[in-house]
């Protein structure tokens, strides 16, 4: 059939136009990625691999990085820790901002040793959540890597005895890729999406061996497992404990009303920097420990949230092991390091700590017990921390433990929390 010629021209014409629309919105396209790729690049000193990314959830239409020196990568303060924060529209749409657009990534690095000391944990911190939403222990990476699984993003370290970061030598590296307050429209039951969670390990490990290639570091980790377990949901009674808080469970300890019946725990790792055990009590069980003790013992803190009193245990290794303080201090306070090879308890605080040496470097050990709680059982926790330490050093291999004397394990001297 003979098609008019005015219909052909027509034809012509509509597909000339479509031609030249595709051509204009492709090269937009273009365009796009590779203006995205540049503000990557630009702000993370091209040591974050731009095109994983643009690979996230919340990576789609414009990007942006922050415009500032705090929030861009500068190679010449690494022991500080440095980090570069990326913006997008599409994040921003998920997120209804005003702005239209929203902080959806944060690339960091930095080198060991740090600048700023390791800080045990503090007697008022939170645990569990405590408006009742999930709380996910973070868990190691595998993988042969040394590496930790949040339930934001992923953290890496990498030995470097050879490397030198601003003209002094250094002996590790780390780096973090994570999503910035991912909440909701990122998340599934507050914990990142599998395809995001492979997505940010591929990013950290890749990140650091970028900026080994920089540092002069011989090593370089494995490619990042590809498919990264989701975190498990916690506390858990401890009798169910598998991971770091196993021997806990084991002990039967739970089963007296005095102490934590609950854990957050991980699986075990020798490669992690700092492996955690929590004890937790139930609501329950605090809030009935407390009501049957308080009258003869001055209790300044009553248990009126989830987890608010606990015991929490961490074994820091390494190089981390050589920069750990008891307590936070302000200007006008001394520190209380916890030295490798010695051990006791802050002056102030309900924060104890032992020290090993697994495999030729040092461990420390810390127990943190919440206030109140420390006032009840701090002699009965002595056998707690030990049996937790002797716990990580036959898992460990490790060598001269020392532990704080006896005498250390006492409630506090006075009524007042810290006194």
């Amino acid at each position: 059939m003979r098609i008019p010629d005015g219909v052909r021209t027509s034809v012509n014409v509509l597909l000339c136009l479509a031609a030249v629309v595709g051509t204009v919105w492709s090269g937009r396209v273009i365009w796009q990625v590779w203006d995205a790729r540049r503000q990557i690049d630009e702000a993370c000193a091209g040591l974050v691999p731009a095109g994983r990314v643009l690979a996230l959830s919340p990576a789609g239409g414009t990007i942006e990085h922050r415009q500032a020196d705090e929030g861009t990568i500068q190679l010449n303060d690494l022991a500080a820790g440095q980090d570069c924060e990326i913006f997008s529209t599409e994040a921003g749409e998920k997120y209804g901002t005003d702005s239209g657009e929203r902080w959806f990534f944060t690339g960091a690095v930095g080198v060991l040793p740090p600048e700023s000391a390791t800080v045990a944990d503090d007697p008022w911190q939170e645990l569990v959540d405590p408006f009742g939403h999930r709380t996910y222990p973070a868990q190691p990476l595998g993988s042969g890597i040394a590496g930790l699984v949040t339930d934001s993003g992923v953290v890496v370290q990498l030995p470097c005895p050879e490397g030198r970061a601003s003209g002094r030598p250094v002996q590790a590296l780390w780096a973090r890729a994570e999503l910035y307050d991912p909440g909701p429209p990122f998340t599934d039951k507050g914990q990142l999406s599998a395809h995001d969670r492979d997505v940010l390990a591929d990013t950290a490990v890749r990140t650091a061996n970028n900026l080994a290639g920089r540092l002069g570091c011989a090593d370089r980790l494995p490619p990042a497992p590809e498919h990264v377990p989701a975190l498990t949901e916690g506390p858990v009674p401890a009798a169910r404990a598998q991971g770091t808080c196993a021997w806990y469970g084991k002990a039967g300890y739970a089963r007296q009303s005095r102490y934590p019946d609950l854990v957050l725990e991980s699986r075990t790792d020798a490669r992690l920097w700092d492996e955690r055990c929590a004890l937790v009590l139930s609501e329950g069980r605090a809030s009935g420990l407390y009501l049957s003790s308080a009258d003869d013992h001055d209790l300044p803190v009553e248990p009126r949230r989830p987890g608010q009193w606990f015991v929490s245990l961490h074994t820091y290794s390494g190089e981390d092991a050589k920069h750990v303080q008891l307590t936070s201090t302000d200007f006008d306070e001394a520190p209380e390091p916890a030295a490798p090879g010695k051990a006791g308890r802050s002056r102030e605080e309900p924060v104890w700590f032992a020290s090993s040496v697994c495999r030729g470097q040092p461990q420390i050990h810390t127990m943190t017990i919440a206030y109140s709680y420390d006032r009840l059982m701090a002699p009965e926790m002595a056998k707690v921390f030990r049996a937790y330490v002797d716990d990580v050093v036959e898992r460990r291999g490790c060598t001269q433990v020392t532990f704080p004397p006896a005498a250390d394990f006492r409630p506090d001297r006075d009524g007042t929390p810290g006194g």
